[in-house]
């Protein structure tokens, strides 16, 4: 974990809709140079987060901080944290290099020259196209563009790979990473799409049921997860009593028609085997998955609220 002050940081956060109670004392830490992922099931309050960081939401109570901030004062960091949501709000009227032009006049004596950016985000060959006529990878990169006028410290991202091809994808992932590397910058992204999370992300918060489940370095967290085991038998039901009964072992998931994905701490795939087959069951598949940032998400999410 780092030393060095966070580069934001959220303390304690609370969001009702009427009723509803969406983020019930959430705690977040962004380190400086960070890509930190923040996931959680559609509806758990991801964007909810990020529009109440941004001063878009107000909150029941919690305290927020960007970059030494507080408060009372996070209009000092106006500029310093920019956000792109999900969809690009662009005018779909103005080309690019229209629509960085007049972004460039909201922004302050620090602002970088909109040639510049364009350039350093290859977007220079349609910067004279509309924005209406730009793909949605392309769309997001000039919403990108726009965020990188103000030279900030802090980008958050709300579903940044959504609509996206593969092509697209790695150009966002591509993107990210030369941002990061090149020049210091933090980043928030806030996704379902664990996959790209886990191959780019440095650190990671898991959001379930209104609070940040589990929240670490990567590594760590991925080291601190259980081996999981697929196991497919000709009868599931009875392989899912007979694991039951193991200690060290548990079932990740219900009996499926299909798999059993099993938790566990010591007991290897040949051992399991050996069980299962002592007991006259016919495995025709057991396979230790690598861990990932896909076990860990359903592990904590597939756990029943308390």
């Amino acid at each position: 974990m780092s030393s060095e002050p966070p580069a934001l940081s959220v303390t304690g956060l609370y969001k009702k809709y009427g009723q509803f109670e969406v983020l019930k004392g959430l705690d977040l830490v962004l380190y400086p140079g960070a890509i930190h992922g923040l996931v959680g099931l559609n509806g758990s309050g991801k964007t909810t987060t990020l529009e109440c960081i941004l001063g878009l939401q107000d909150f029941d109570r919690g305290e927020i901080r960007v970059l030494g901030h507080g408060p009372r004062k996070l209009h000092a960091a106006q500029g310093r944290i920019v956000a792109i949501f999900d969809t690009p709000s662009l005018n779909p009227n103005l080309t690019v290099r229209q629509s960085l032009r007049q972004a460039l006049l909201l922004c302050d004596g620090a602002a970088r020259k909109p040639a510049e950016v364009e350039a350093q985000l290859g977007i220079t060959k349609f910067s004279d196209f509309k924005i209406k006529n730009l793909s949605l990878g392309n769309k997001r990169r000039a919403s990108i563009a726009h965020a990188l006028l103000a030279n900030p410290e802090i980008i958050l991202l709300d579903e940044p790979f959504n609509g996206l091809d593969a092509g697209g994808v790695d150009e966002v992932l591509a993107l990210i990473k030369d941002l990061n590397q090149q020049q210091g910058t933090s980043f928030l992204l806030s996704s379902h799409q664990l996959p790209y999370l886990d191959e780019i992300c440095s650190h990671i918060a898991i959001l379930h049921d209104g609070q940040i489940a589990a929240s670490d370095e990567k590594s760590r967290l991925l080291g601190s997860v259980q081996s999981t085991i697929r196991i497919q038998t000709n009868d599931n039901h009875r392989a899912a009593k007979i694991i039951g009964q193991q200690a060290g072992l548990s079932l990740q998931t219900n009996t499926s028609t299909d798999i059993l994905l099993v938790n566990s701490e010591k007991i290897g795939p040949a051992d399991i085997n050996r069980q299962l087959v002592e007991q006259g069951l016919a495995v025709s598949e057991i396979v230790a998955e690598r861990a990932s940032l896909d076990s860990l998400f359903r592990r904590i999410t597939q756990k029943p609220n308390p």
